[in-house]
């Protein structure tokens, strides 16, 4: 599919849409709710060195695109990044079972009171284009968890790559708007507004083809 300027000009509008820009505080957790892209745990450690909290927490199993991709959870995947980068062992906690976002806060949560921890503020990380999702899903699981939201920091041109391309991402991007509108009516996340201007990119990224990560049903 050729990515015409209105594609991406479309998309660009889908990508800061899904940036929720919070300022970051000192928290008793970094929580990376892991995926395809090892960038995520690249971003938690950036995280701990500049001493935002003392210990990450890695959950994931297997998700939609690493299921049958990754020949181990995606947990453990990130804390071997985290290893390689130099990040204790003692400051890793994993939760390897979970399969969703909504998922993973509910295996978080055992695991946080399985290990008898003192966790009430967290830093959760993510790809950039699920921020705001993962926001919206933590805030309606978890009200009582004082939660910021991070991402890697890279523009949309930058973010996709050879392995990840532009294309797949837009059609990630899009079914994952879809999810932010929809799934405040399923009790998963709270409401988020969306402006006019979000409303017509995804109808237009629809229309040029962008459908395939769309709900089914």
């Amino acid at each position: 599919m050729e990515l015409t300027p209105e594609i991406r000009t479309a998309a660009q509008v889908i990508w800061d849409f899904h940036h929720v820009n919070h300022s970051l505080d000192s928290a008793d957790a970094i929580w990376v709710l892991c995926s395809h892209d090892l960038r995520v745990a690249d971003r938690a450690v950036e995280l701990l060195e500049q001493k935002l909290a003392s210990r990450i927490i890695f959950s994931g199993g297997f998700g939609n695109f690493t299921d049958g991709v990754f020949d181990k959870p995606e947990a453990d995947l990130f804390a071997e990044r985290a290893l390689e980068l130099g990040v204790p062992e003692t400051a890793i906690i994993r939760e390897n079972q979970s399969t969703n976002c909504g998922e993973n806060v509910i295996c978080t949560q055992r695991i946080i009171r399985e290990l008898d921890l003192r966790i009430e503020s967290v830093i959760a990380v993510q790809k950039p284009y699920m921020e705001r999702r993962t926001f919206a899903t933590i805030r309606k699981q978890w009200p009582e968890m004082k939660l910021c939201v991070t991402s890697p920091q890279l523009s949309f041109g930058d973010y996709c790559t050879d392995e990840i391309p532009m294309e797949k991402v837009i059609g990630i991007m899009v079914g994952d708007f879809q999810r932010v509108v929809e799934y405040p009516r399923l009790g998963f996340q709270i409401e988020q507004e969306v402006s006019a201007d979000a409303e017509r990119a995804y109808e237009f990224l629809v229309n040029e083809g962008f459908a395939w990560h769309l709900m089914k049903g």
